[in-house]
């Protein structure tokens, strides 16, 4: 089975590609990541990625263009929503670009994360696959995130501190100051 498997980066590439060269399957991976911010976060984890898929005799379809403001136009007002839009907007991408393709099947490497929402990745990704006559593969993937965290460090591959957006970086490094004796600056 050739499958288009959707990447976030590197790291969360490892098990996934594992298991699907188990399973025999024909692997290229897609890289569509309007969501990540800043620039050079983007470049980092695509450039990781790129190293990582070479070292594995993977080809890549690399979306190069950098379309935050896509993301931020679905996005904003609603925040609350914004993992929902994330995920159709890259999952669609795949979906449309395994149809063009000529894949058997798409997946993604969010399904790794024991941090993502995983039944509405499927319930999206199921979406898309009937949209667009490529069906979607549901594996969960979360059993091999150990794992592959502990090799991705020991292949000294660049790990990002949170999963993208905007609004997953201020929740990782944003702290509320404390109300009482707060210091204010003049």
């Amino acid at each position: 089975m050739k499958i288009l498997l959707h990447a976030c980066c590197g790291p969360c590439s490892i098990y996934p590609v594992e298991y699907l060269q188990e399973k025999g399957m024909e692997i290229q991976g897609y890289y569509y990541n309007p969501n990540i911010h800043p620039y050079t976060e983007f470049v980092k984890r695509r450039d990781t990625l790129l190293e990582y898929a070479a070292s594995m005799g993977i080809p890549i379809i690399c979306e190069e263009d950098y379309l935050l403001e896509e993301f931020i136009r679905k996005v904003v007002h609603r925040e609350s929503e914004r993992c929902r839009e994330c995920y159709a907007m890259r999952l669609e991408e795949t979906a449309r670009a395994a149809q063009k393709g000529g894949f058997d099947s798409f997946t993604t490497t969010l399904l790794v994360s024991p941090y993502q929402k995983h039944e509405l990745i499927r319930e999206i990704g199921v979406e898309y696959g009937q949209k667009y006559g490529v069906p979607f593969y549901y594996a969960d993937f979360r059993p091999g995130y150990r794992k592959a965290t502990a090799r991705s460090r020991e292949l000294g591959m660049y790990r990002q501190q949170y999963c993208g957006c905007i609004y997953s970086e201020k929740e990782r490094y944003f702290r509320q100051p404390k109300k009482e004796g707060a210091k204010t600056l003049k």
